[in-house]
């Protein structure tokens, strides 16, 4: 009976291990409401034309709204952060995606400039600001124990893709529908998403009965932190006192201002100063865009295996070289040498993110998203300065190249300042 109960190690039979980990499900559900947010980043440019025409409002009061918009979607996404600890991931995002859809529906029935300031400026400005880098960090904390990295970039990567995606198509809406339709349409793609959201998103394995993916052991999920504001403020307070904060920040401060600041306003007239019609700008621009997303991801698959501090010393470096090259590239029309620039920049453009991401969490621990999240609103403050300041200096001298070899300098610095920061020796 021994011989007929015993079996050998070669023939007995093992449970099959699961192929697919919830966790990229997570990924892709959460980089969806990214990408559906990022959309709604493309539509102020669009809007300016047809309410000026259609309502005689001024200019400025429209550009107010998308002020408005901007601040708050740097100054939300660390509270966002906080707040994700306190309820949830799940319910933080339906909620942004319902506030989000509420906004655009308003708008498309607004008949004074206070309120686009209001529905579009501060609904889904408060909205988008919870789905920025900083969810996606929450996320890849929460769900992935290995390729943290590779995942940051591709969620990073979303909002851009978002934008790629939705641009031409609302564009084409709007020359041929008028610019209403195409909000509301927006508006049902955001109520769409928040309820696939609400399906499909949990808030941590430990709700699927899953270990995050590449962890050997399950990990149990944390209790509600309790007073999200407050802890929000009390993490940027304690990150205040310390070297790599400032540094972090400092670092995005001009990342901010050398690309979004300074491309997404200033790009346009500066290529119109040599010569480049608009249409032809606007293609190497969303190039940009492109190279940027595919940068995002390799640059998280870089960060899984090499030393943050290094590979934004790098991308600093390289963005400087390109910024000092641009005048010199630039030409009436689209050249080899220009679109050499348009693939290399856009590679360094939104590669910062996954080594800061990982260097926060490195630094303050659980805290990292929060402290990411106030890095990255500093990262809006340099954009919205840049923006300025380089139409300023173009209307003071007469040509951006001030500007290019300004920020080129910075992004030198920027890269001396990757090198100096300090991380526990247990990371």
């Amino acid at each position: 009976m021994a011989q007929l109960t015993q079996t050998s190690p070669s023939t007995t039979p093992r449970a099959p291990g699961p192929r697919f980990h919830r966790a990229w499900a997570i990924a892709v559900v959460s980089g969806t409401a990214i990408v559906t947010a990022g959309a709604f980043t493309t539509v102020p440019g669009l809007l300016v034309t047809p309410l000026h025409e259609n309502y005689s409002w001024d200019r400025g009061q429209i550009a107010l709204a998308a002020s408005v918009n901007m601040v708050l979607f740097g100054l939300t996404a660390p509270f966002a952060a906080a707040l994700m600890d306190r309820v949830g991931i799940r319910r933080v995002v339906v909620g942004a995606l319902l506030l989000i859809t509420t906004g655009a529906l308003l708008t498309s029935v607004m008949t004074q400039p206070w309120q686009l300031v209001a529905y579009w400026g501060v609904l889904i400005g408060l909205g988008s600001g919870c789905l920025t880098m900083t969810f996606a960090a929450s996320v890849t904390s929460s769900w992935f124990d290995k390729r943290r990295g590779l995942v940051t970039g591709a969620l990073s990567s979303s909002s851009h893709l978002g934008q790629l995606l939705f641009l031409p198509l609302l564009a084409w809406a709007v020359d041929r529908f008028g610019w209403q339709p195409p909000v509301v349409t927006l508006a049902f793609v955001a109520l769409a998403v928040a309820a696939l959201v609400f399906l499909l998103l949990r808030d941590h394995p430990a709700d699927a009965g899953v270990k995050p993916y590449g962890a050997t052991e399950f990990v149990a999920k944390p209790a509600p932190a309790s007073g999200a504001a407050q802890r929000t403020m009390r993490v940027l307070f304690s990150a205040a006192r310390t070297g790599p904060f400032w540094l972090l920040a400092g670092m995005f401060i001009i990342c901010g201002a050398s690309t979004n600041g300074i491309m997404w306003s200033n790009w346009a007239p500066a290529a119109h100063d040599h010569g480049m019609r608009v249409t032809a700008a606007a293609s190497m621009l969303s190039l940009i865009g492109i190279f940027s997303a595919l940068g995002a991801v390799f640059s998280g698959w870089l960060t899984d295996r090499f030393d943050p501090r290094r590979l934004l010393t790098a991308y600093f470096a390289i963005r400087a070289l390109t910024l000092l090259a641009l005048p010199m590239v630039f030409s009436s029309t689209v050249t080899l040498s220009m679109i050499v620039f348009v693939v290399v920049y856009g590679l360094v453009d939104v590669a910062t993110v996954p080594p800061v991401i990982a260097l926060t969490s490195r630094v303050y621990g659980e805290d990292g998203p929060i402290v990411f999240g106030w890095t990255n609103s500093a990262h809006q403050l340099g954009a919205g300065v840049s923006a300025f300041l380089g139409a300023t200096a173009r209307d003071l001298f007469g040509t951006y190249d001030m500007v290019w070899t300004t920020l080129s300098a910075v992004c030198l610095v920027a890269a001396l300042m990757a090198l100096v920061v300090r991380v526990p020796r247990t990371a």
